[in-house]
């Protein structure tokens, strides 16, 4: 049951760092549909990989509950180790694609932000932003 869990949780990263890469190249392609079609995809997977790990819990809680006086090393077996290993190393994986993602997501919308601030331009009122007066660069003629 545990080995099944790791492989599947491993399964489930696999395709999380596929969608993040997509992301990435749709970014740079200011294709932006996709990327907004993919977030149900990954909610998903994240939820079902969330379940996983905590099912990978249980199992290792309840086998050092069963065997207290042995250390975990010895009640996985060679199989169990390398696909923790390489829960390890798609954890991490997908922790850098989602670092580089965000990097690109921060500075898209920081550009978007700059450009809507110098077309019209805003002041703080307490804490509302609001057009400023002179932004009124639309007139409507009848």
């Amino acid at each position: 049951m545990l080995s099944y869990q790791l492989q599947s949780a491993i399964k489930d990263l696999e395709t999380l760092i596929t969608l993040s890469q997509e992301d990435i190249t749709d970014i740079k392609e200011a294709n932006h549909n996709p990327q907004f079609d993919r977030l149900a995809i990954k909610e998903e997977k994240i939820k079902s990989f969330e379940q996983k790990k905590a099912m990978i819990d249980r199992e290792i809680s309840k086998l050092m509950t069963q065997h207290p006086a042995m250390p975990l090393s010895e009640l996985l077996d060679n199989e169990q180790h390398q696909q923790l290993d390489s829960l390890k190393e798609h954890l991490s994986t997908l922790r850098e694609v989602n670092q580089q993602y965000a990097k690109m997501v921060l500075s898209v919308g920081s550009f978007y932000n700059a450009l809507l601030e110098r077309l019209v331009p805003t002041q703080m009122q307490g804490y509302q932003k609001v057009a400023r007066l002179e932004a009124s660069f639309l007139e409507v003629r009848v």
